[in-house]
């Protein structure tokens, strides 16, 4: 090698940004180049002379030396990736290019640090596991809430029929039925598919009356803190499911704490800047209020934290849980256009953060209204159109027993040759069914043939495409999810035509 060319290459060797090794045929460092100090927080004098196995990651140290063993007896150049310890314990993925050089009998490797590279497209395949869950779960319950709306509808039915025992028998079935229908509605919420009700409201409100019914519930060997912002901004957001939110988060604290512990829950204002964002893909930076609930309990290990939020995880014993709490929390947060964080360490506790977009109008006050017993039908025409028929049989006499006259149709085409020819008062239809129609296009084009028509959408699937369609509809049109009660049908009825 010429003077010309040694230089050139002693100046690649100490300007590189990647990381350059000569290491001998017993994996021992000969020459380290200075990037080590930026990429392993090792100045090169502190790596050279020392064993290659005293730095890697010890799960890829045998795939490793496979590398070095095919480079050497191959004469051929590699390419591998493995992962490195830095000096400060952090996990550093490199992406190597290695060969062996038989004159020298050395190794020469240069290793690009690809870490980042990699957690990016981590964060992506978890975001695309989660979605695509979502996708399965969300279609799970739509066909699972129309099955449930048969068996209440008609045990709602059968209640008003029966009386003695096999009201009693009624009874209990009704009540597995709507446990059914809770689960399926906490399904929606992880595929970010329920129905929400958001209003301006004020956290610390929220958080403060919950607190209240929580003190009664986990026990006295568990001490609540709060440490509540005074600034802290309002939020839109479906006032129901936060305080589920936080119950749930909070009744999970006290499972980690069976001996006793403290539940601290603050609030703060927060912003998210664009470095945080693109550490987590579904964040958009702003202005947030965020919600921390921590316990002392046991802690996740890593293994678990990974799979927190998935529906049907769970750790605790068969017949402690669902696995379906954590992971209503997360469709909540991503339905509201906010975002969850969860740091645990075994032995120690977990936090879990609940990041919601800050709201700039005051809060709404909580106002809790008295229910009424809704009025019967009064004889009014309702044109009930569902394609499921059991569901549409149930329906009509849901319709008939409360008072309404009703008229059947399997289908948009069908209910809007029954509205050409008949008076129909209120339309109340399925939002998702076959055909080239839909529930929300056929309420669009009813209201045209009829201007003074109501309408009531239902649906166990209603999804984004209703939340973006409804406000392009009249106020008269409301949404009732499946499954409902017969009380939930007949209220709604009379505010719809009485609004």
């Amino acid at each position: 090698m010429s003077e010309i060319d040694h230089r050139i290459n002693q100046r690649i060797f100490e300007t590189s940004l990647d990381l350059i090794l000569v290491v001998d045929s017993h994996g021992t460092f000969i020459r380290v180049s200075p990037s080590s100090k930026a990429i392993l927080g090792y100045d090169p004098a502190e790596l050279a002379g020392r064993s290659a196995r005293e730095v890697l990651y010890p799960e890829d140290l045998d795939s490793t030396r496979h590398e070095m063993r095919q480079a050497r007896y191959g004469a051929m150049m590699r390419n591998f990736e493995c992962r490195y310890v830095h000096k400060d314990g952090r996990i550093v993925t490199l992406w190597w290019a290695g060969i062996w050089s038989e004159p020298e009998h050395q190794y020469f490797f240069i290793g690009r640090d690809v870490t980042e590279q990699r957690r990016d497209e981590e964060r992506i395949r978890q975001a695309q596991k989660m979605e695509a869950i979502g996708n399965l779960t969300g279609g799970m319950a739509h066909d699972f809430n129309n099955v449930l709306g048969v068996i209440i509808g008609n045990l709602d039915l059968a209640a008003t029929l029966v009386s003695g025992e096999a009201s009693e028998l009624i009874k209990d079935s009704l009540e597995a039925a709507v446990s059914g229908a809770d689960l399926t509605r906490r399904l929606l919420a992880f595929a970010r598919r329920q129905p929400l009700h958001p209003t301006r409201i004020s956290v610390n409100d929220r958080v403060t009356g919950i607190v209240r019914l929580l003190r009664r519930t986990l026990g006295e060997d568990i001490e609540i803190a709060l440490d509540l912002d005074p600034t802290l901004a309002p939020i839109v957001a479906d006032a129901a499911q936060l305080e589920a939110a936080i119950t749930n988060l909070a009744t999970n604290a006290r499972d980690a704490m069976p001996n006793g512990g403290r539940l601290s829950i603050t609030t703060g204002n927060r912003e998210l800047d664009g470095d945080y964002a693109d550490r987590n893909i579904d964040v958009t930076p702003g202005a947030y209020a965020v919600i921390e609930v921590t316990d002392t309990g046991s802690g996740m290990p890593p293994e678990i934290l990974e799979h927190v939020f998935e529906p049907f995880y769970t750790t605790k014993a068969p017949g402690r849980g669902t696995g379906l709490g954590l992971s209503m929390v997360f469709g909540f947060l991503k339905q509201s256009g906010g975002h969850i964080s969860v740091y645990s360490e075994p032995g120690v506790g977990t936090t879990f953060r609940l990041y919601f977009p800050r709201a700039d109008a005051p809060a709404e006050p909580a106002v809790t209204q008295p229910e009424a017993q809704p009025r019967p039908g009064s004889g009014e025409t309702v044109l009930a159109v569902e394609d499921n028929p059991a569901l549409r049989r149930t329906v009509l006499r849901q319709l008939r027993q409360l008072g309404y006259r009703a008229l059947e149709a399997d289908g948009p085409v069908a209910a809007l040759a029954v509205l050409a020819r008949e008076t129909v008062d209120l339309l109340f239809t399925d939002v998702v069914m076959p055909g080239g129609m839909d529930g929300i296009t056929l309420a669009r084009q009813a209201i045209e043939l009829r201007p003074q028509l109501r309408v009531i959408l239902t649906s166990g699937f209603p999804g984004a495409k209703v939340d973006d369609q409804l406000g392009a509809l009249p106020d008269s049109v409301r949404l009732l999810s499946k499954p409902y009660r017969s009380s939930d049908l007949a209220r709604l009825l009379r505010e719809t035509l009485e609004g």
